[in-house]
This record gives C-alpha cells, sequence and structure tokens, in this order.
C-alpha cells in the first residue's frame, strides 16, 4: 500500500555530541567557509587593521614626533568644518545626492532586471546586457571630458547646436541650478546597467513554476510583475538599501571631481561635497589629522544611519531587516 506525504513519519534531526558539534558543523560546511576566506581577509586588512588610526583624528599630527608621540587636541580637529559655517551645506549636499543615487539608482535597477527578464529573444537580451554595461567600465576622467565637450560655452556641442539654430548659448559651467541633474544622469546613465545584475540574478532564483502557474490562470505580464516578480525583490531592495546607507555621506569624489571640478566657486552651493571640500581644503598642505577627522565623522553618521534604518524596517518588516 503506497504510503501518502501526510502518512511519513516526521524525520528526526539527531544532535551531535556536545564535545564534536562545533567540529562537526565546521567540517560539514568546510565548503562554504572556505569561499568566505577571501572577504574576512579583505576585512581584517582594510577595516579592522587600520581602526588604530582613527587616533589621529584626536591629535595634531607631525612628521617628526610621529603618531604616538604628535600632542593631543582632542576635537579640535572637528573644528575644521564645524568652525567654517559650512558643516550643514556639505552634509545636506552629501546626503541629497546620495539619497538620489540610492533611491533612483535601485528603482531603475529594479526596471531593467524586469524588462530585461520579460525579453524572449536570447540575443537581444545578451546585447542589451553588455551595451548597459559599457558605462561602468568608462572612467570618470572620461566621462568628465565628455561632459566638458557637450557642456563647454565655446566650443560644446550643446551651444555649436543652439548658435546654428539662432538661440543663445547655455552658460552651464556658471549655473548651479543645473548641475544636480546632470550629476545624477550622468551617475544613474553608468551604474544602473551594472547595478541591475544584483536584481537579474535575484529573477533568476524565482520559481518558474508559480509563474506558469500564474500564466496558466489568466495574469497578464504586468500582473505577474506587480504580484510575483515585485514581492521577490523586495528583500534584495531593502538589504540594498541597508547596505548603501552606510556610506550616505561619503561623496563620489571622482565623479564630482571629473565633473565639476573643486574650485569652481559658481557650483559651489549645489555641487560641493565632503570630499571636494577637504580636498580642495587641504591640497596645498595635506594634514592626516583632518583628514582623519572627516572620515570618522562620516563613518558614525553613516553607523546612526544604518541602525535607525534598520529599526524602521524591523518595526514595519522584520523577516527584511540586517538584524
Amino acid at each position: 500500500m503506497a504510503v501518502t506525504l501526510a502518512e511519513k513519519p516526521a524525520e528526526r534531526i539527531r544532535p551531535l555530541p556536545s564535545g564534536r558539534s562545533g567540529w562537526r558543523r565546521f567540517w560539514n560546511n568546510r565548503t562554504l567557509l572556505l569561499m568566505c576566506v577571501p572577504a574576512i581577509v579583505f576585512f581584517c586588512i582594510f577595516a579592522y587593521l587600520p581602526l588604530p588610526g582613527l587616533y589621529l583624528a584626536f591629535i595634531q599630527y607631525n612628521y617628526t614626533d610621529g603618531i604616538f608621540k604628535s600632542p593631543f587636541v582632542g576635537f579640535n580637529n572637528f573644528k575644521f568644518l564645524v568652525m567654517t559655517g559650512d558643516l550643514w551645506r556639505l552634509t545636506f549636499n552629501t546626503v541629497a545626492y546620495n539619497l538620489a543615487f540610492i533611491l533612483l539608482g535601485n528603482v531603475l535597477q529594479i526596471v531593467v532586471a524586469v524588462f530585461l527578464n520579460e525579453l524572449r529573444l536570447k540575443w537581444f537580451k545578451k546585447v542589451s546586457q553588455t551595451l548597459m554595461f559599457l558605462p561602468h567600465f568608462i572612467s570618470a576622467v572620461l566621462v568628465g571630458l565628455i561632459a566638458y565637450n557637450v557642456l563647454s560655452y565655446d566650443y560644446g556641442l550643446l551651444n555649436t547646436v543652439l548658435k546654428s539654430v539662432g538661440l543663445d548659448p547655455v552658460k552651464a559651467y556658471s549655473n548651479a541650478a543645473i548641475w544636480p541633474f546632470i550629476i545624477v544622469l550622468t551617475y544613474l546613465w553608468q551604474s544602473t546597467g551594472y547595478g541591475s545584475i544584483v536584481y537579474f540574478a535575484a529573477i533568476m532564483g524565482l520559481d518558474h513554476e508559480i509563474v506558469e502557474a500564474s500564466e496558466i490562470d489568466g495574469a497578464n505580464a504586468f500582473q505577474r510583475i506587480r504580484y510575483i516578480v515585485l514581492p521577490w525583490l523586495k528583500p534584495t531592495f531593502v538589504i540594498l538599501l541597508l547596505f548603501s546607507l552606510g556610506g550616505i555621506l561619503r561623496g563620489n569624489f571622482g565623479l564630482f571631481f571629473n565633473l565639476v571640478g573643486a574650485n569652481n566657486t559658481a557650483l559651489y552651493a549645489s555641487t560641493d561635497i565632503i570630499e571636494t571640500y577637504v580636498f580642495r581644503a587641504l591640497m596645498t598642505n595635506f594634514n592626516f589629522s583632518i583628514g582623519s577627522a572627516v572620515s570618522l565623522y562620516q563613518s558614525v553618521f553613516g553607523f546612526i544611519v544604518v541602525l535607525t534604518a534598520n529599526w524602521l524596517v524591523k518595526k514595519v518588516s522584520p523577516d527584511n531587516s540586517l538584524f
């Protein structure tokens, strides 16, 4: 007589002996642990070993005395940002740009991943992926050069076209209002294709039997995306969002420096971030202590933002929080 699934006895998991449980668990997962070794080594070298260097933020470092003999000055190095009155403007610009990068970037990456998944022609899907990945590998220096050749007042492509049709040229490098849009669009152009890989990989992990069942039940493409694909991508979106918030006060120096430069005073109001400000202030007389103070300020701010965001996520959706 056939035994149904409901009649099968539940398998019991026998506990390992107390003395050998840890080693046995380690040995059974040795392949996964071995795959984690490069990441563990990376974080130990570049994240944990440099932690004593935070002491630099509280001393007046000089090359003669070294780190541990330089005079201790407490929080005086943090006055570099506070006393100048630029702290809030720099913080606002950095956070605002990063929020735009994170939110718009993730939304567009999800859209691109969903559209790629809906493509039926394999060759067209591969060609589309390749073309979208290319901007990510273009140097920021080259991106800045392209932008200058398009936006230059005298010889730029944009003003050349405007002059040819009888319109007045645009002074892009003296108009601070347009640069937030230029910077955000440039970032999205560079990062959307490459960032969609994670979401596309997550969609590939979706059980296709569920999708086929929905098609049999009469669900169209938009209904499948809304009720199956997007809920499936929600945990990935939340995790990537929380990870990104940790660096919300760390600006993309390469993008800003190559697009705008560090000394264009006409654009400071809308393009000056913490990294460009520190670079401009210290490029003539670099001070390790002030650089370390700024880095510590950014890290503490990001840590608080991650804890707050994770607390909010845990209140709304506990299964998707980091801890």
